[in-house]
C-alpha cells in the first residue's frame, strides 16, 4: 500500500491514479539508457507499467545493445481497443538508427487478457525473420494484460 501525506500531516492510502503514476515513474528508471535487461523477469518489470495504462493497443520496442543494455524504449504504433497495425519496415529503421543488436517487442491487450493471439505469434515470427537479416536478435515479445506473458517463457520464440 502506498500512503500520501495530507495537509494536516496525517497519512492516507494513495488513490489508484497516484499509485499508477508513481509506478510508471519508477519503472522509467529501469528503461533508462544503459540499464541491463538480463531476463524476461527484468523485461516484464520494466515494461508492465508502461503499457498497462492504455485503453487502446500500443506496440512498443525496447532496443538493446550487444550487452543487453537499454538503448531506447519506443512506443511505435497505436491502434484500437483490440488491434494495432505494425509496420515491420519502421521497426527495422529504428533498430538501424539506434544501432541495436537486440530488441524486446511488447504490446498491451486492453481487455486484460495476456494470452498471445495467433496474429501476435505470426507477427513475432515475421519480425524475428526480418530483423535477423540485419543481425538484430528478437529476445522476447511481451503481452501486457492484467499480468504479463513473455513469449520466451511460453516457448513461442522457436
Amino acid at each position: 500500500m502506498l500512503y500520501i501525506q495530507d495537509q494536516s500531516g496525517g497519512y492516507l492510502p494513495a488513490p489508484r491514479e497516484k499509485i499508477l503514476s508513481e509506478a510508471s515513474r519508477l519503472s522509467g528508471y529501469r528503461l533508462r539508457r544503459g540499464s541491463f535487461i538480463g531476463s524476461s523477469v527484468d523485461a516484464k518489470a520494466a515494461i508492465r507499467h508502461k503499457l498497462i495504462k492504455y485503453e487502446c493497443e500500443v506496440f512498443a520496442c525496447l532496443f538493446l545493445d550487444s550487452g543487453h543494455r537499454v538503448l531506447a524504449w519506443e512506443e511505435m504504433f497505436r491502434g484500437s481497443i483490440n488491434c494495432a497495425t505494425v509496420h515491420p519496415r519502421e521497426v527495422v529503421k529504428e533498430a538501424l538508427r539506434l544501432n541495436a543488436a537486440a530488441v524486446i517487442l511488447a504490446h498491451n491487450h486492453p481487455s486484460g487478457d495476456n494470452s498471445p493471439s495467433p496474429q501476435d505469434i505470426d507477427l513475432t515470427h515475421k519480425l524475428k525473420n526480418i530483423l535477423q537479416v540485419i543481425d538484430v536478435c528478437v529476445l522476447d515479445h511481451l503481452v501486457v494484460g492484467e499480468e504479463v506473458n513473455a513469449f520466451s517463457d511460453l516457448g513461442l520464440l522457436n
